[in-house]
């Protein structure tokens, strides 16, 4: 649905309680700029504080504008919130947010939809864990993670068990499930899908860091990484991680927006590790670099995912 940008009230909500509010901030000024360049009427809002909640439901807002990384603000919490106070707002339900947030869960939904991911296991405690079998299972090489963080907080890329071991533990002080699965070698890739029904993948992103991998300076500071945007992949290549993004997104429930990284092995096959279902919106991020390529600004992406809010 067309909307008059003059006449709608957005809450723009950013900051909040999780490990990435200082990213989530920088995202809100991003899409801040876009909306008010678009013409919206915006109010910035941060859910770490009551008064602001409790303006979603005193004020007369239109949309609510999602800049919220990590938890309770990608995992579904603040969803719950905003379809309680019956508040319309962009992006994925309260389940398809917590199921794309939890990624030992979302791997299920990628394999029983044909969409390659890695081999995993996930645990709940660091105690008696029988490293053997772990790495008998993903390899010795392998990557520990948290199972609900973003940002590429606690992960880690590890060789053997006293590693395997240490790095366990340590993403454990992030969440309380950890993603154990093997590592992958090849080209970083990251796919940005818009709309609902009838979703359309962006141009593929190939992410170049420079260091080991793209962890969160790589993703955050200036200088941590260079990408490659279209991807220089064949056609057909670029044509089937496209339609895998694609895949995700409807496998996983996603609406208005998501993005889900990969790597490309050396003999051409794509694997999916995650998808996100609130991509970052700052001066560095993935989704408007994608826009962008595509032919389509910042502030056209930002009204474009209003619309798609609306009429959902």
């Amino acid at each position: 649905m067309k909307i008059n940008p003059s006449q709608t009230r957005v809450a723009l909500l950013a900051g909040g309680r999780s490990g990435e509010r200082q990213i989530s901030l920088m995202s809100g000024r991003g899409a801040k700029e876009a909306l008010v360049e678009a013409g919206f009427i915006v109010t910035e809002l941060d859910p770490a504080n009551k008064d602001d909640l409790k303006k979603l439901i005193d004020e007369d807002f239109d949309i609510a504008f999602l800049c919220l990384h990590g938890k309770y603000g990608e995992d579904g919490a603040m969803q719950g919130f905003l379809e309680v106070v019956g508040l319309p707002y962009i992006g994925s339900n309260v389940w398809s947010s917590a199921l794309a947030m939890d990624k030992a869960k979302a791997k299920v939904f990628y394999s029983h939809n044909g969409i390659n991911t890695p081999v995993s296991i996930t645990l709940t405690t660091s105690e008696d864990v029988d490293l053997d079998k772990i790495i008998a299972l993903v390899g010795d090489t392998c990557v520990v993670k948290p199972s609900k963080e973003g940002s590429t907080l606690g992960v880690f890329i590890v060789s053997g068990k006293e590693e395997l071991q240490k790095a366990i533990e340590e993403a454990l002080t992030f969440d309380d499930q950890v993603l154990v699965e093997t590592y992958v070698q090849g080209k970083e890739l990251t796919v940005a899908v818009v709309g609902n029904d009838d979703a359309r993948a962006l141009p593929i992103i190939e992410i170049i860091p420079t260091g080991d991998f793209y962890d969160f300076d790589s993703k955050y500071k200036p200088g941590g990484s260079r990408h490659v945007c279209p991807a220089e992949l064949n056609d057909d290549l670029t044509e089937m991680i496209q339609e895998h993004a694609v895949k995700a997104h409807h496998a996983l429930g996603c609406k208005g927006v998501s993005r889900t990284d990969f790597i490309l092995d050396g003999s051409g096959k794509p694997w999916a590790l995650e998808t996100n279902t609130l991509p970052g919106m700052t001066a560095t991020s993935l989704l408007p670099d994608a826009a962008r390529a595509s032919g389509q600004s910042f502030s056209e992406l930002c009204t474009e995912l209003i619309e798609l809010a609306l009429e959902s």
